[in-house]
């Protein structure tokens, strides 16, 4: 019965008819008082998954988040839907916090969202003791194992807290990430008992996947934003120096970006956050210190302008992309300076341990680079070796055909040429003697007698920086890590030279056009756009971000399906009872008002209204 309930729910607040994989085992195993340990990926519903036992149970449900812009995000979304929630933590004015503290003892709040720290408050601890719990939420439960031990040590306060209630209440634990080692200081640190796991697998099938091996990568980020303007995006760089100057370049040319890294102050960096959150800025230029507790559904790109230097942070960041479900790119730009780039970082440390953990996590990210097989499988291996799909029909690799060629010769020249320079220069040096320079330095280190000057001049300079950075990804030349990096060549690379080895470089030919898989090919994205301006403006008066009142998939629904009255606004998905009644009306004097301007006959719309949204979907490719 209690299920039934749940589905009703779901229905009722949410607008979804049925539940995403893993939310109902995991709803029923809280709803029978069973502790919980669920692995998700991003955008897979991990907070409906507490928020509707919390809604069933008697009972107040305490939520463990991490960080503040998260509890805020998750609690404006929850009050849009008429659910009874709110947050304690230090961004809270004094009188804030004494009335949410009052309403809480008076229970009224389903939900209420605290971080971790607020575990050492006695006022919070009395105020535990005082009312009931439903259950205790852990979000980012990850957190527990990397911050609890180091950072915050409040987290190891969790297990005290359920002692401390009334009732030992359920406990529950989400996290996108989970190696075993996490997983076991999960279970212990929370003090989990007799719990129910689940992992629903890593995989986000509307993510496409794609590689640009390019040295010209500004060129193309300003394309693709031309391309996508209105987009929500994020660009990944390296380092805060390159990240200014991306920003920058994007200004100039006039697209609404906004930029973070550590460099800036907090309250720049907390504007530039909330401009992108709003929707006032299209484009988040950023080092890896932006994301962590950025919960926005609607980001249709991630490019990272270098490699990463990891696949866990690769895919973390990349997984910012389409939480909502819709089609969304992971771009990935490469060249070998970013293998040069990384090896310095790593080489920068002092600890001799890591060092050899974090080559070889290069490696592996490497090869993500120069494969030619799926992505995606690629990828989602790295964490689940049970992962047995070959082509995932959604990668640039799948979509492309791959073209082998043989550079064993180039390959030689190039290994040649290090060796008789004595592995003593890095790749600018090499290049200038492949082409023959007739600079001072070079005639002054008397490399023009070499046997190898100028034997590649007819090269040019990007495609010998191609073909030297394969030979470094593949193995077949080194690069030491100082800050000078000099190229040599490696056992491989010597079996080449003796002729015992053939190289063959991967191109990628008959690119197709990216794959809008999964998306309403044909919808009215006119008023798409006349529906997103009418969100954005009553999330400004709500002064909440717009995702929040309604999503991006809501919308085009809308734009497929035409609802005209409350019935039929309420067969849209992710229009709930509370929204419909909040927001209908609005939203339907806009679609009216288009279907009469444009003179739209949608009755053969409304004739088929029991059919699947894919099934419309390719009704209007017909029509």
């Amino acid at each position: 019965m209690m299920l039934e309930n749940a589905v009703k729910l779901l229905k009722k607040y949410y607008g979804f008819e049925s539940f995403k994989a893993g939310q109902k085992e995991i709803i029923e195993n809280i709803l029978l008082k069973n502790d919980v340990l669920a692995i998700m990926p991003t955008g897979g519903g991990k907070s409906l998954c507490y928020q509707i036992p919390a809604m069933l149970l008697e009972g107040t449900a305490v939520v463990i988040s991490p960080l503040i812009s998260l509890m805020k995000d998750q609690v404006d979304t929850l009050r849009q839907l008429g659910i009874a929630a709110a947050f304690i933590n230090s961004s809270l004015p004094l009188g804030d916090l004494h009335h949410i503290m009052h309403e809480a003892a008076g229970n009224k709040y389903k939900l209420l969202y605290v971080a971790p720290e607020r575990l050492d408050s006695e006022s919070f601890i009395e105020l535990i003791n005082s009312i009931t719990i439903s259950m205790i939420a852990v979000d980012e439960a990850h957190c527990v194992s990397q911050w609890g031990h180091d950072f915050r040590p409040s987290y190891l306060k969790i297990s005290e807290l359920k002692n401390k209630s009334n009732n030992r209440p359920i406990v529950s634990a989400f996290t996108a990430t989970a190696t075993p080692s996490v997983k076991e200081d999960i279970i212990n640190l929370i003090g989990l008992e007799n719990h129910y796991e689940i992992t629903t697998g890593f995989d986000r099938e509307n993510l496409k996947f794609e590689v640009i091996k390019t040295n010209k990568k500004f060129p193309y980020v300003l394309k693709y934003a031309e391309e996508n303007k209105g987009r929500s995006g994020i660009i990944y760089c390296l380092t805060r120096k390159l990240t200014d100057e991306v920003y920058e370049r994007l200004l100039s040319a006039g697209h609404r970006a906004v930029k973070y890294h550590a460099g800036m102050n907090d309250t720049e960096r907390s504007k530039n956050q909330d401009d992108f959150l709003y929707d006032n800025a299209d484009i988040m230029v950023a080092t890896n210190a932006f994301g962590m507790g950025i919960d926005k559904p609607d980001i249709r790109y991630v490019i990272h302008y270098n490699m990463p230097k990891n696949i866990e942070s690769y895919y973390q960041e990349s997984g910012r992309a389409g939480r909502d479900g819709e089609p969304s790119d992971c771009i990935l730009l490469f060249s070998q300076s970013d293998i040069v780039m990384n090896n310095f970082l790593i080489e920068s440390s002092d600890n001799t341990d890591i060092k050899l953990i974090e080559y070889e996590k290069l490696r592996d990210m490497t090869n993500y680079c120069n494969t030619d097989k799926c992505l995606r499988k690629h990828i989602i291996s790295y964490f689940d070796k049970s992962y047995v799909k070959e082509s995932c029909n959604n990668c640039s690799n799948c979509l492309s055909e791959i073209e082998s060629t043989d550079i064993t010769l180039e390959s030689q020249k190039i290994l040649s040429c290090i060796y008789r320079m004595e592995e003593r220069f890095g790749m600018n040096a090499v290049i200038d003697v492949l082409k023959g320079s007739s600079s001072k330095r070079i005639k002054a280190l008397k490399f023009d007698k070499l046997s190898t000057y100028g034997i590649m001049k007819e090269f040019d300079r990007d495609t010998l920086k191609d073909i030297i950075s394969y030979l470094i990804s593949d193995g077949f030349i080194t690069i030491s890590g100082d800050k000078y990096p000099v190229l040599g060549i490696s056992p491989a690379g010597n079996a080449v030279l003796r002729g015992k080895h053939k190289v063959e470089i991967k191109k990628v030919i008959n690119k197709t056009a990216p794959s809008d898989k999964n998306d309403i090919t044909v919808y009215e994205r006119d008023l798409f756009e006349e529906l997103r301006l009418l969100r954005k403006e009553i999330a400004d008066n709500l002064k909440v971000p717009p995702f929040v009142v309604f999503s991006d998939a809501t919308l085009k629904e809308m734009c497929v399906k035409y609802p005209q009255n409350k019935d039929e606004m309420l067969k849209v998905s992710g229009v709930g009872e509370f929204k419909a009644e909040k927001y209908s009306d609005r939203f339907m004097a806009v679609i009216k008002s288009y279907i009469e301007r444009n003179n739209i006959n949608i009755s053969r719309v409304h004739s088929l209204e029991e059919i699947s949204l894919s099934q419309l979907r390719r009704f209007y490719l017909l029509i």
